[in-house]
């Protein structure tokens, strides 16, 4: 039942971060028009279930304007209403106060903010602690969002190989930058999905291209060709040449099904059926979009 809809507001973000699994960067192209949000808040109200609207990129803060008449729109139709974003905006309390006062004046439910080594220094005076700051004396409670650098993790007991910690999720530029010297398995053990929910998606991204993607470049049809409403009344994972063999049978039973083979051993579920997917691309366009999330730039 789907409850939530993440606006990808924009590509477009002023960092380059590591683990980004949209590969989102200064040149990245794609941002909502404010048409666009009306239009598919308007069909979430069609869906009965939805509750919550996220804005994140990217960076959504780099179109507040934007932004922020989009949460204005979504609290004034009922919706929950939240933020992911970079914090770069908060360079001084009192400044983050500004860019706050009007978003908490929305209404807004959750602000969450990137507070890691990806974004900013461990000082007492990042970005995050500044927001943070910013937001309690405007009386709101802001969520952390840490991500940290991989790393080998001992097992919990005396048997099995080592795993990898830190929450990096790897697809996207985190495959590039982040998996070399990681331990990995074999891909007989990747035999579910273990990040998204593909069956009866409880979420999914939406970009101003139209893409609803139940996983970050894995789209189940186009908003701006058939409404959402209508998309999400129709989804039948096991009918979806992606999702169909994930829900049935993880990233080994993808490869399987489309013969793909690659090396033996990955790190995990993400970074094996991100290799596979990208494979894929040529034979599934419709489906693996945008390009932008695997890197591919035209």
């Amino acid at each position: 039942m789907l409850k939530q809809i993440h606006f990808l507001l924009t590509y477009t973000c002023n960092y380059e971060c590591d683990h980004c699994f949209l590969y989102c960067n200064p040149n990245a192209e794609g941002t909502f028009t404010l048409d666009q949000i009306q239009k598919v808040l308007n069909d979430a109200q069609n869906i009965k279930t939805v509750e919550w609207i996220y804005f994140e990129g990217g960076e959504p803060f780099l179109y507040y304007p934007l932004m922020l008449k989009g949460l204005q729109l979504a609290k004034a139709m009922g919706f929950k209403t939240g933020i992911v974003t970079n914090n770069y905006w908060a360079t001084t309390v009192e400044d983050a106060k500004l860019w706050l006062k009007p978003i908490i004046e929305s209404g807004i439910d959750d602000l969450s903010l990137s507070d890691d080594l990806f974004h900013s220094d461990d000082s007492d005076n990042n970005s995050a602690k500044i927001a943070t700051d910013a937001a309690q004396e405007l009386g709101f409670s802001a969520n952390s969002i840490c991500i940290e650098e991989p790393s080998v993790q001992p097992p919990s007991d005396d048997k099995g190989a080592p795993v990898v910690g830190g929450g990096a999720l790897f697809k996207g530029r985190a495959v590039e930058k982040l998996a070399n010297g990681l331990p990995t398995k074999s891909v007989d053990n990747f035999v579910e999905c273990k990040q998204e929910e593909l069956v009866t998606p409880a979420r999914v991204h939406i970009d101003n291209f139209g893409n609803v993607q139940v996983c970050q470049g894995i789209s189940i049809g186009n908003m701006w060709q058939k409404p959402l409403s209508q998309i999400i009344k129709e989804y039948n994972a096991i009918k979806h040449p992606i999702c169909g063999p994930l829900s049935i049978g993880g990233p080994y039973k993808l490869a399987q099904t489309y013969d793909i083979k690659l090396d033996d051993k990955f790190i995990d579920e993400c970074h094996y059926c991100y290799t596979i997917r990208k494979e894929l691309i040529n034979r599934f366009p419709k489906f693996l979009t945008p390009l932008q999330v695997y890197g591919i730039t035209n």
